[in-house]
């Protein structure tokens, strides 16, 4: 490594690709520093997949508890937000801590505060200026906010982890990962959630089978959908937030909030002075090698607008250290990548959707089996799930595993496993399931 500069890494985010980054790159051998203004762990760890999980588990004894019943199980409880908060205040203070002791004990230089990039080997933190042989962007991104009328009197994704109590009625707007995640913990706790999306269904670019699947069970469960609609303006009323819809129509709400996206982090970082690109959202643009137009700049995770995943991000911070301070690294894999949207009853896939197979195989066969799980058969509450396999006729590779249950998640993983390895639906069939489950789905449909 080069002494040349005060360091031969610089990282401009503590989040999951950064942290990774930083660590690896520290490990072996470089001289790292990392400068974070808010707290360690990025989106994930703060305002994203822990926090969200945490309220999905919480949300869900509601049903748990009314399904005991039919179990046997009498029982009188109440809820108690302050408590669900304050304990996941809790977890993640705890998490943020271990985040900065990794970094620690891999030999990384912690710095407070916000960074900005003063050079193509320079970044300045509260007005002291430091030298990189590399900078890697790892700022991650930031919910977008619509330019409406009144969009200011919303609130945005990252909020809901820090309300100060529930409200009656809340109107989400969006129709991702986010929108459903977030309305399906308010609904199930007892907020009337109204649901805005401008497009023609739910979960753009998943399997048409499991988005219609998934909006029937989420408007089963009390979740009111508008579809097609635009919210075009919101003003004050009273206590409340009244929303104008493109329709002519307004809703009232407590909470108006958006859950519309995620934008990269890129402003005031000093990258447009630098003339690094950046693509229309704001994303840095990068090369295979996560390298921007300045060659010694590099952006990984959220920043870059490619795949908003924490693995992914993961990943590429890994893919990086390797790359430049390493032997080398193997190209990451872009195409079937899992995925899961924790919503209630959650969904997971992996590989194409239906629609995307036909579009590259010349004949596709499709499996798919709907079902009331087994669990529910002695309660008073409908869920369905569906399982489906979509396979190339041509070769009988399996191209797509869906599923939208409860478990979804962790069955889809282990499929990812078996598409991974190039597995056949004759090695689908050929394997004994695990009875009585939902994943035993996957190895008996015909």
């Amino acid at each position: 490594m080069t002494h040349e500069y005060d360091y031969d890494l610089f990282v401009v985010g503590a989040g999951s690709g950064g942290v990774r980054a930083a660590r690896v790159a520290s490990e072996l051998g470089a001289r790292v520093a990392v400068a974070e203004a808010g707290r360690m762990g990025g989106t994930c760890v703060n305002v994203g997949c822990v926090p969200k999980k945490l309220f999905v588990y919480g949300s869900h004894f509601a049903y748990d508890i009314a399904d005991a019943h039919g179990y046997g199980w009498n029982a009188e409880t109440s809820f108690d937000w302050d408590r669900l908060r304050a304990n996941k205040d809790r977890e993640i203070a705890r998490l943020n801590g271990i985040y900065h002791r990794l970094l620690e004990q891999a030999g990384v230089e912690v710095i407070r505060g916000r960074a900005r990039v003063s050079g193509p080997h320079a970044v300045e933190v509260g007005g002291v200026e430091r030298t990189a042989a590399r900078i890697l962007i790892a700022t991650g991104g930031r919910p977008e906010r619509p330019l409406i009328a009144g969009s200011e009197h919303a609130q945005v994704s990252d909020a809901v982890f820090g309300l100060e109590s529930l409200p009656r009625t809340a109107m989400v707007v969006g129709a991702g990962y986010i929108a459903l995640e977030l309305g399906s913990v308010l609904n199930a706790l007892g907020v009337e959630v109204t649901l805005v999306h401008r497009g023609e269904e739910i979960l753009r670019g998943f399997d048409q089978d499991l988005r219609e699947h998934l909006h029937r069970e989420l408007e089963a469960k009390g979740m009111k959908i508008l579809l097609n609609t635009r919210v075009e303006s919101l003003v004050p009323d009273g206590d409340r937030i009244r929303a104008r819809l493109d329709d002519g129509r307004a809703i009232e709400s407590d909470l108006p909030l958006f859950a519309i996206g995620r934008i990269p982090n890129t402003e005031d970082l000093g990258l447009d002075e630098l003339g690094v690109e950046l693509g229309s959202r704001g994303g840095v643009v990068v090369d295979d090698d996560f390298t921007s137009s300045v060659p010694s700049i590099h952006a990984v995770g959220d920043v870059i607008d490619h795949v908003q995943l924490t693995p992914v991000a993961i990943a590429e911070g890994m893919h990086f250290a390797h790359r430049f301070f390493g032997s080398g690294a193997h190209r990451i894999d872009y195409l079937g990548i899992p995925t899961a949207v924790f919503c209630q009853p959650e969904l997971a896939t992996v590989g194409f959707t239906e629609e995307q197979a036909w579009h590259r195989c010349q004949d596709v066969r499709v499996y798919t089996s709907v079902f009331t799980p087994l669990k529910l058969t002695m309660v008073d509450r409908e869920e369905h799930t569906i399982v489906k396999l979509v396979v190339d006729a041509s070769n009988d590779r399996v191209l797509g595993c869906h599923m939208a249950g409860h478990g979804a998640a962790e069955i889809i993983q282990g499929m990812a496993v078996a598409m991974k390895a190039g597995a056949t639906k004759a090695d689908f069939d050929a394997t004994m399931g695990i009875h009585p489950t939902a994943a035993e789905e996957f190895v008996t449909l015909r």
